[in-house]
């Protein structure tokens, strides 16, 4: 073989930047793994088992909140500390953390860094990546460390200070990485009616939710008017989405014993907001998913599948997707050839990729959902498409299957959480093969019969 040739061949194994990303998440995994499996991590000092241990390290690094096991009674503090890192690590995703060690030890970031940088965050350009991942670190450790602030004040009147504290830190860092891990063994549920950890809880992961591109675009502008167009659609999607939610699981649970039915009418509207806001982008409750009727987790899939934004701790397909979809969907019905939203207009290659995201979604759900019906027989059809979505959402909520899944299903489950953080194009983009060489023939338009 000639030179040339071996350098031809060089080139071709190349890893591209989906590659390279789920190679940095599946790192990231393994070594949580591997610690979740020292004594040392658990109480009684008997090292999960692998399944379990990978399955724990896969929803922390995936920032997901399922849990097979109780984080509270299960974990040492050098378990739930291990924990809490890989959620930190995971929600600025790998990239984003393995730039910080660069910036920490003072090396040279390259262009395929950069490159790898935008992959990793959806952004349009390489211009400004750095400056845009050191604002990203400094805005988390601030909204974390305010968070962790009013937490622990609220929670040093019911334990000691330093357990206020540490839970202060813990849930914040938790709910602004959307991670939904608690320390409780029902959640947030205590504080179900509790004003301060409703509004700083749901604060916390709103803002983890709607993207560090929409909170930068806010404290930049400051001024509706002079918002970027995407600001502008996260921000309207997620406050129309808040708010119907909301009045719907009111409504619905209202009379639900199980639920918020004896509840004070405060309280229900707390609890409801809480669980309205919560389903799209974090796994905390302050009521029993389990006991919610029928209709209100046929809403929770819709939301969860929708997600949170682009470019946040979030998962799903996310808002923009959800509503680039819709806004063509109108084009259609209304005979419009362009999609016009805010006097902007949105060009097609992005409804295609719009359209790419939701199917590929559907179609790894559908997978894991057909797959998992057949690891958990006996088990509800409701509540594997509800764990199934969740865990693509990278939500966290939980009917109470977690727990029972077999190896074969929380296995699965493990694969779906790894899929909805790092992206379902993002996947699909890493299993196909991709040609580098442009295609010259354009071949003769035929119609065919849609709808």
């Amino acid at each position: 073989m000639t030179f040339s040739k071996k350098i031809k061949k060089y080139k071709t194994m190349q890893l591209n930047p989906a590659h390279i990303l789920i190679l940095g998440f599946i790192a990231l995994i393994f070594i949580g793994t591997c610690l979740f499996m020292i004594p040392a991590a658990t109480k009684d000092r008997h090292h999960l088992s692998l399944i379990d241990a990978l399955f724990e390290a896969t929803s922390a690094v995936c920032v997901t909140g399922l849990g097979v096991v109780d984080t509270g009674t299960t974990f040492t503090l050098f378990g739930q500390i291990v924990l809490l890192l890989l959620v930190q690590l995971g929600g600025w995703g790998f990239m984003t953390s393995g730039i910080l060690i660069f910036i920490l030890l003072g090396k040279k970031i390259g262009f395929k860094q950069r490159l790898l940088l935008q992959e990793s965050m959806n952004t349009f350009s390489m211009q400004g990546i750095i400056k845009l991942v050191q604002r990203v670190i400094i805005i988390t450790l601030l909204v974390e460390a305010v968070g962790a602030i009013f937490l622990a004040i609220r929670w040093g009147q019911d334990m000691s200070a330093g357990k206020a504290i540490y839970y202060g830190i813990f849930h914040s860092i938790s709910a602004f990485n959307n991670a939904g891990f608690g320390l409780e063994s029902d959640s947030l549920s205590k504080w179900a009616g509790d004003p301060t950890v409703n509004i700083v809880i749901t604060s916390l992961f709103i803002i983890g939710g709607i993207g560090f591109f929409v909170v930068e675009d806010i404290f930049k502008k400051r001024n509706i008017f002079k918002f970027s167009l995407h600001t502008k659609i996260v921000l309207t999607v997620t406050i129309f989405l808040n708010i119907i939610s909301t009045f719907i699981i009111f409504a619905l649970e209202y009379n639900n014993p199980a639920t918020l039915g004896n509840l004070g009418t405060e309280d229900k509207w707390w609890a409801a907001y809480f669980q309205g806001v919560v389903t799209r982008t974090a796994g905390f409750n302050t009521i029993d998913i389990g006991q919610m009727t029928s209709s209100s987790l046929v809403l929770m899939i819709g939301l969860m599948f929708i997600g949170a934004s682009s470019g946040s701790t979030g998962g799903g397909i996310k808002v923009t997707t959800f509503a680039l979809l819709l806004l063509a969907l109108w084009s259609v019905l209304t005979n419009k050839e362009d999609i016009n939203v805010f006097k902007r207009r949105i060009p097609s290659s992005q409804v295609f990729r719009a359209l790419s995201i939701a199917v590929s979604g559907v179609i790894f759900i559908f997978i894991i959902f057909f797959f998992l019906t057949i690891t958990e027989k006996g088990a509800d059809i409701e509540a594997i498409i509800f764990e199934t979505v969740s865990a693509f959402g990278t939500v966290g909520l939980s009917t109470g299957l977690t727990g029972d899944l077999s190896p074969a299903g929380r296995i699965l489950i493990t694969i779906m959480m790894f899929i909805g953080r790092l992206g379902p194009l993002t996947m699909a983009f890493a299993l196909a093969r991709r040609s580098n060489k442009l295609s010259k023939i354009r071949y003769a338009e035929e119609k065919i019969l849609i709808g």
